[in-house]
């Protein structure tokens, strides 16, 4: 008997060998030319497909899973968050969704450790300073930051992430604490030395260091605002590597040029790619391009995800990576 390939349309360009592999196993329209699709072309893809492979940068939003034909029944999403889909609209029309978790958690950890050493002692500022050619030579007050060494790191979200930022931390000698909706396993606590506060704006006004990991949900959306932003020690540093909304941001700015913190380390933001011009301008903001997951290892492993996820759901089965809900 010959075997039917789904119709599977993606809407972003993935690696080669993963585009290949979906070519192989299904009826694949790819994009070529990596062009992001409007609401319009998104609206069009899901009246073909069976299975729709979105990425972070597209919005399956309410009206985008309203326009989907009766054939569409996966969203694989090639990414680990999944609040660019209206979940709940999705699950209303008995279309399942899965992401790819697990296999960004070291990569992103790793970016997450960069910047929380990157923003206090300088690094990029004394990279444009040699850049610029204006280094004068060492000097004895030349670039002062601050020791990472014993300092507090606040982890907001203990999950696969949070976790491997607590664990790389833990080795540059910082002490380890944690706000979670849920506590962690009391082995994680003590293997990672970690004190738990059921008060997020208990332990903000203890860090010197906020490392936001959590997802971004109605629940987490602003979740560190004004108020919270005033907590914070004037020396502390804030580092995100979830999601821009997590943070409001036009606040943030203001506690960081008004000196109410004392930097920041943002992968992502609240509008991306659109970015705050006074945050480009900021000399204690350290800034990239969502790329936090960015490894050639990390997007191949996502691919191999979603066709895994995609396979077992048209062989019948459940996706291992089915999402069943999307709160923090």
């Amino acid at each position: 008997m010959s075997y039917r390939k789904p119709k599977v349309v993606v809407t972003r360009k993935l690696p080669d060998i993963v585009e290949t592999r979906m070519m192989e196993l299904f009826d694949c329209r790819l994009n070529l030319d990596d062009a992001a699709m409007d609401k319009d072309a998104l609206i069009e893809a899901v009246q073909e497909a069976e299975v729709l492979v979105p990425t972070v940068t597209d919005r399956i939003d309410k009206d985008v899973v309203a326009a989907a034909g009766e054939q569409l029944k996966l969203i694989a999403s090639f990414g680990t968050g999944v609040d660019h889909i209206d979940f709940p609209s999705a699950k209303k029309r008995g279309i399942l969704v899965t992401n790819t978790p697990d296999v960004l958690t070291e990569d992103t950890a790793d970016m997450t450790m960069a910047l929380i050493l990157a923003v206090p002692r300088r690094l990029v500022e004394g990279e444009m300073l040699v850049r610029s050619n204006e280094w004068t030579g060492w000097s004895p007050t030349g670039m002062l930051g601050h020791r990472i060494w014993g300092k507090r790191l606040g982890v907001v979200g203990m999950g696969r992430i949070g976790s491997a930022v607590a664990r790389r931390a833990r080795g540059f000698g910082l002490s380890i604490h944690y706000h979670n909706r849920n506590r962690a396993a009391p082995e994680i606590e003590e293997e990672l030395e970690a004190t738990y506060w059921s008060s997020l704006d208990q332990m903000i006004a203890h860090m010197d260091i906020l490392s936001i990991n959590c997802p971004h949900t109605p629940a987490t959306y602003h979740l560190l605002n004004a108020r919270r932003l005033a907590l914070m020690k004037p020396h502390a540093y804030v580092v995100n590597t979830s999601r821009g909304e997590v943070i409001d941001e036009a606040a943030l700015v203001k506690a960081l040029t008004q000196g109410q913190i004392g930097g920041v380390g943002l992968d992502v933001f609240e509008n991306e790619p659109k970015i705050n011009p006074k945050l480009l301008k900021a000399r204690n903001a350290v800034l990239l391009p969502h790329m936090g997951s960015a490894t050639i290892e990390g997007r191949v492993a996502m691919g191999e995800r979603v066709i895994i996820n995609i396979k077992t759901f048209v062989d019948g089965h459940n996706p291992p990576d089915r999402v069943i809900e999307t709160m923090f």
